[in-house]
């Protein structure tokens, strides 16, 4: 994927201006694009960067980053939590966008509409397959993947029924309805309804995305043990229509064999298939308990766990047999986290050069509801375990699978995120500041909401969100982020 920016990686200070609204001071200043890495002086004003110095800036407010690392803010592709309470833990974890890409929401417009007095956080979302199904099939109304304060049930007719030929005309009809809305690719939730969706209706998917030359992101069909036929699926579908795909968490679903699945990626790209993929950091899968993979198959044998490897996340409990029975039976809108994923599979995929790093949050909505910890320290556990303490890789390339490579592939569908993902002039300036010796996750699954350690600093959008004392109430600089389409 061929991208250029006009953003430039060092500017001294501007002719005649007499002190800079804001400017972060003596940081050791990382940017993956052009590969400065020293200590810099950053000025703010407008919601960009505007001057980046060796020399010292005047500043109206200054904040003193020595010793500290400045990077760009995290961008998170694939959250499911567009909540204040989502955000603010997300804020704590220095992620500075936060998009469903996985799910997606139609119509678009309704994505974010927990954050009408102002969104701390960037947020966008790609368009739901799933929910567009829904309606085409149930004629119910749902536009992402939770319903007041609890997640949508996954078992419904519109989870399990195949399409007709006609269903299929009308869904694709709404998916380009949802493209020029401005929508940030297409999401498919493919393996929660793997007996559902027939070659017709993904052959349709792939079509409009190519179109539309937009991305398609997508949770594969889920073989039997890391069985790839899944992921040769939709590669063959990218490779025929030519449209873009993101496998998402990919270590999860290969599981052992995630050197084959990274391979097969190796070979797609080889033959110029646009293929690009995520992991998480941390080890459970999170999802509904009327999943696919839990009703319609030998879930114990394929994750190679028990029931007594299952959490409810909402209260922690640890499952027995009778206990998730009851559960599946009186509350299928209920979430489990099941512990399956070893920490070798996930270390043999951030050696991939080109893997980034997502959170797949869960739904938060206060601190007495409780959700997964990826929503509070999915990257804090990236940079402090895997990077500081593993030392898989430098912290500069850490800090790219952070921001840079994620920016770098939404430029495709969103010309808004050239100006993200970078410390340059020009650059959007969204900014976290971490101590390098510090940054690591508190937050686990006995108390999934622990502001991650390290982040010592903020800035959305040019307005400073979180300090060494935490959130700063509403600073709402966070901005809608639409597809391209949306803007012509």
């Amino acid at each position: 994927m061929a991208v250029t920016t006009a953003l430039a990686a060092v500017a001294e200070p501007h002719q005649g201006i007499s002190h800079y609204p804001t400017v972060i001071a003596n940081g050791r200043v990382i940017d993956p694009e052009t590969g400065l890495d020293a200590v810099r002086n950053i000025a703010i004003a407008d919601g960009k960067i505007v001057a980046i110095s060796a020399q010292p800036l005047p500043a109206v407010h200054s904040y003193d980053a020595a010793g500290l690392v400045v990077a760009p803010g995290f961008i998170d592709l694939h959250s499911h939590s567009p909540t204040h309470f989502g955000q603010q833990l997300n804020l704590q974890d220095g992620i500075t966008t936060q998009l469903d890409l996985e799910a997606g929401a139609f119509p678009i417009s309704a994505y974010g509409d927990h954050f009408a007095g102002g969104a701390a956080l960037h947020f966008g979302a790609a368009v739901g397959h799933a929910f567009v199904r829904m309606q085409v099939i149930e004629q119910q109304y749902q536009p992402y993947i939770f319903v007041g304060r609890r997640a949508g049930a996954m078992a419904g007719p519109s989870w399990q029924q195949p399409a007709t030929a006609a269903q299929i005309a009308q869904m694709a009809t709404l998916l380009q309805q949802g493209i020029d809305q401005g929508g940030l690719g297409i999401g498919v939730l493919l393996d929660y309804m793997t007996d559902a969706v027939n070659q017709a209706e993904l052959t349709m998917l792939f079509d409009v995305a190519a179109r539309n030359a937009v991305p398609l992101f997508i949770h594969v069909r889920r073989g039997d043990r890391g069985d790839p036929a899944g992921l040769l699926e939709v590669l063959a579908q990218a490779e025929r229509s030519g449209a873009a795909l993101y496998i998402c968490h990919i270590t999860h679903n290969a599981m052992g064999r995630i050197g084959e699945w990274l391979a097969l990626l190796d070979a797609a790209r080889s033959r110029g298939v646009e293929v690009a993929t995520e992991t998480l950091s941390y080890a459970a899968g999170g999802t509904s308990i009327s999943a696919d993979v839990f009703r319609k198959r030998d879930w114990r044998r394929l994750f190679d766990i028990d029931y007594s490897d299952v959490q409810w996340v909402a209260t922690g409990e640890w499952l027995t047999e009778s206990r998730w029975h009851y559960l599946q039976q009186h509350q299928p809108h209920g979430m489990v986290n099941h512990h399956y994923v070893k920490e070798a599979w996930l270390e043999q995929a951030l050696a991939w050069p080109q893997m980034m790093v997502a959170t797949d949050a869960l739904p938060a909505f206060d601190r007495d509801l409780l959700t997964n910890p990826n929503i509070a320290g999915s990257f804090s556990r990236f940079l402090g375990h895997y990077v500081r303490e593993r030392g898989l890789m430098s912290l500069a390339e850490g800090i790219a699978r952070t921001s840079f490579l994620q920016a770098q592939w939404m430029q495709q569908v969103s010309s808004a995120f050239a100006a993200k993902g970078r410390i340059q002039v020009g650059a959007d300036a969204d900014i976290v500041v971490f101590d390098p010796q510090r940054i690591g996750a508190e937050a686990d699954y006995g108390s999934p909401y622990r502001p991650s350690a390290g982040i010592r600093a903020v800035w959305v959008g040019g307005r400073q969100a979180l300090d060494e004392r935490g959130i700063i109430l509403g600073r709402y600089a966070g901005q809608r982020l639409l597809g391209d389409r949306a803007q012509r």
